[in-house]
């Protein structure tokens, strides 16, 4: 969304009609032009609607119990980022294979920090019946925003410190298995390039790795954060480099960062996998047309977006007893990188 002045979410039913001093039912009945309301009544409800800036047809669809047959796909990444990776196109793909056949639309919207209050008020305001949450840092105030406007949300990939909904790929287990490949491959000097501190994915792929590493009786120190891109892949793997010149082997968090690390590698004269082993974590198209082909951890991402609009369209749908998360298995393909 564009950058606009801030302003407070949209005004919810309850406010108009406690500002109005009658009930929600009044309100609806007002709105729709029905009988049976007194002029004292209606007039106090289109002065509260006026006063509080409240869109009168969004609010008799939602009074009339409505849906808009639309949810939103909220992207915290700037656009570049989300065109140019091909984890949130397989995302979407997901997301609109499932929604095929459902007369359900998607709007696909990016999430920064300077708009989320703008964001916030056009998802309240009766556009949309729920929103898929997808690439969340840290504390971000969406997740609390949208859960006092009372939005259905369910986030792809576990959000820290924030009790909704989530589907995410067993980030700690593929890890682990990553770790375990490369000590059995009799690597001694194993560091990784772990994914942003400010994510559970960059959390749980780190603690998984150490874990593996742990068990190998291996040292867990060689460690450099990168974003989930390929220049911050390179600037990671130089820091390692020149933290640990005898490294011998390396676990990237991400197919798109092992990208950079691949070609710091190849610069400084490294050979691929007999002087350093790789092994990524995604399986993207970048994995098998990389120089050489990387071995890494397969996620099905189309699935994650398949299972996140399940997830929310289910509880849409009012169904009981749903999961509250969800973890989609990981596996190791091996090509020639390690």
């Amino acid at each position: 969304m564009t950058e606009t002045a801030k302003r407070r979410p949209g005004p919810r039913i309850e406010e108009v009609a406690r500002v109005a001093g009658v009930s929600k039912s009044t309100v609806s009945r007002v709105i729709n032009d029905e009988q049976y309301v007194s002029a004292k009544a209606r007039e106090a409800v289109h002065a509260a609607i006026a006063q509080l800036g409240y869109s009168p047809n969004q609010a008799a669809r939602a009074l009339a119990g409505n849906r808009a047959n639309a949810i939103a796909l909220v992207v915290s990444e700037p656009t570049g980022r989300v065109l140019s990776d091909p984890f949130f196109a397989g995302v979407l793909r997901g997301v609109h294979s499932e929604l095929a056949g459902r007369h359900t639309q998607l709007l696909l919207m990016m999430s920064q920090p300077s708009d989320t209050e703008d964001l916030v008020t056009y998802l309240s305001s009766g556009h949309v019946d729920g929103a898929l949450l997808v690439s969340l840092h840290g504390e971000d105030p969406l997740v609390p925003m949208l859960a006092e406007i009372g939005l259905p949300v369910v986030s792809g990939g576990r959000p820290l410190g924030k009790t909704v909904p989530f589907v995410d790929a067993d980030n700690f287990s593929g890890a682990l298995e990553a770790a375990r490949h490369l000590v059995s491959l009799g690597r001694k000097r194993i560091a990784t390039v772990a994914g942003p501190k400010d994510m559970a994915v960059g959390a749980d792929r780190l603690s998984g790795f150490k874990r593996g590493l742990s068990e190998g009786k291996v040292a867990t120190d060689l460690v450099a954060h990168g974003d989930f891109t390929p220049e911050s892949g390179a600037r990671a793997m130089e820091r390692l480099l020149r933290k640990a010149p005898d490294l011998d082997a390396v676990f990237v968090a991400a197919d798109i960062m092992a990208l950079g690390a691949l070609q710091v590698l190849h610069a400084q004269g490294k050979r691929v996998p007999e002087d350093v082993a790789v092994v990524g974590f995604d399986d993207s198209v970048f994995a098998a047309t990389a120089t050489p082909p990387l071995t890494t951890i397969r996620q099905d991402v189309e699935e994650l977006g398949r299972t996140m609009t399940w997830r929310l369209l289910a509880e849409l749908a009012g169904e009981a007893g749903l999961p509250p998360s969800l973890l989609l298995p990981t596996s190791l393909v091996k090509r020639s990188s390690a």
